[in-house]
C-alpha cells in the first residue's frame, strides 16, 4: 500500500488542482480559497476541509508532505495587462512564508509561464533556497498531455527529496473538440451545466456569418454593417475574438470569460451561441460528475482559473515519484 501523503493547498480555487493530487493518491488536509462560491464548488466535490478567509490574514497551521499553490496569475498573464504593480502579485510570496512554517518535502507553484521571468518568483526561489530546497522549473502545455485544448502554464518546485521528473509529452495525434464532446447531447439539455447561453440579436447575427474557424475578422469583410465602429478604429487590436472553435482540432486557452463570445474563440462549431459550460468543462478535462456552485459568470471563472485536471495529474505524479 502506498504512502498516502498530505497536502495543504493555498489558492486553492474551486479543487481542480486539489482532485488531480486526490487521483493520484494524495490526501488534503487543507486548502484556502478567498471567494466564498468557488470554495462552495471545492466542498461539493472534494470535502470540509477547505477554509474560506483571506490568506493574507491566516497563519500558517497544519503539516503537510506536499504544498501547492496557485496564486493570482492576472498581474503576469500576456492575455491581461501585465501590470507590475498588479497587488496580487505579490501573493506568491505568501507560499515562502508557509513552507517555512510547514517545512514540507516539496513545494510546488503553478501560475503562467511568464512568472518565471519576475521579480516575485526570484524573490521566492532565494526564499526556497535559503530554506534548504533545491528550485527548478518547468512550463507544461496540455495540449501535450492528452487535453483538447492549448493551455501553458509553469510549475515551479521546491523540493528537500529530489527534483521531480515530468513524463514526456504524448507522441499521438492532439486530442480534438469533437472527441471532447463524444456522448455529449448536441443540443444542450439544460441539465448538469449543458446551458447555453441565449446570444442577442446582433451577437446572433454576427455568428450566423462566422465560418468554422472564423473570427472578427470575417463579420468585417461579409457584413460590415454589423461591426462597431471601435472594429474599425483600433489598430492592433485582437483577431481572436468572435472566434468559431474548430471540430479537428483542440481549442485555444479557456479564460475565465469564456461564456462572452467577444473574449476569444468560444463559439460552437456549427451552432449560433458559445460554449456551454460542461463543454468547456470537457475540453478543461473536468468529469462529468463534478458540480458546479454558483452563477454561470462564477462557474466560468473556476473553469478559467483551474489547473486542468489532466495536467495536475502529470505533475502530481512527478511529485509522487519523489517520495
Amino acid at each position: 500500500m502506498r504512502q498516502q501523503l498530505r497536502v495543504v493547498d493555498l489558492f486553492s480555487g474551486a479543487g481542480l488542482l486539489s482532485s488531480a493530487f486526490v487521483a493520484e493518491g494524495f490526501r488534503v488536509t487543507l486548502a484556502i480559497e478567498q471567494n466564498r462560491v468557488a470554495a462552495e464548488t471545492y466542498r461539493a466535490n472534494l470535502g470540509d476541509h477547505i477554509q474560506v478567509g483571506d490568506i493574507t490574514k491566516l497563519g500558517p497551521a497544519g503539516t503537510c508532505d506536499v504544498l501547492i499553490a496557485g496564486p493570482p496569475c492576472q498581474g503576469f498573464s500576456t492575455l491581461g495587462k501585465r501590470d507590475k504593480s498588479d497587488p496580487r502579485n505579490k501573493l506568491s510570496l505568501i507560499v515562502g512564508t508557509w513552507a517555512e512554517a510547514l517545512l514540507p518535502k516539496i513545494v510546488v507553484v503553478e501560475n503562467v509561464p511568464t512568472f518565471l521571468g519576475s521579480r516575485y518568483w526570484i524573490k521566492l526561489k532565494k526564499k526556497f533556497e535559503l530554506l534548504g530546497y533545491e528550485t527548478s522549473t518547468t512550463v507544461l502545455n496540455a495540449v501535450d498531455y492528452g487535453l483538447p485544448q492549448i493551455r501553458r502554464r509553469c510549475f515551479a518546485f521546491a523540493s528537500r527529496v529530489g527534483t521531480p521528473e515530468i513524463e514526456l509529452p504524448k507522441s499521438t495525434p492532439h486530442s480534438t473538440v469533437r472527441q471532447a464532446w463524444e456522448g455529449l447531447p448536441e443540443i444542450p439539455t439544460g441539465q448538469n451545466s449543458h446551458v447555453a447561453r441565449v446570444p442577442s440579436k446582433i451577437a446572433l447575427a454576427r455568428m450566423k456569418v462566422i465560418p468554422l474557424g472564423g473570427d472578427k475578422r470575417d463579420v468585417l469583410r461579409i457584413a460590415p454593417q454589423l461591426a462597431p465602429p471601435s472594429w474599425w478604429k483600433i489598430i492592433g487590436e485582437a483577431t481572436d475574438v468572435w472566434g468559431r472553435m474548430l471540430w479537428n482540432e483542440p481549442c485555444n486557452t479557456l479564460r475565465t470569460a469564456l461564456l462572452n463570445a467577444s473574449k476569444g474563440r468560444y463559439i460552437h462549431p456549427e451552432q449560433n451561441r458559445v460554449i456551454t459550460l460542461r463543454e468547456a468543462a470537457r475540453l478543461h478535462g473536468i468529469r462529468d460528475d463534478w458540480q458546479f456552485s454558483g452563477t454561470p459568470y462564477q462557474v466560468a471563472r473556476q473553469i478559467g482559473n483551474g489547473v486542468p485536471p489532466t495536467l495536475g495529474r502529470v505533475v502530481a505524479r512527478a511529485v509522487r515519484g519523489c517520495f
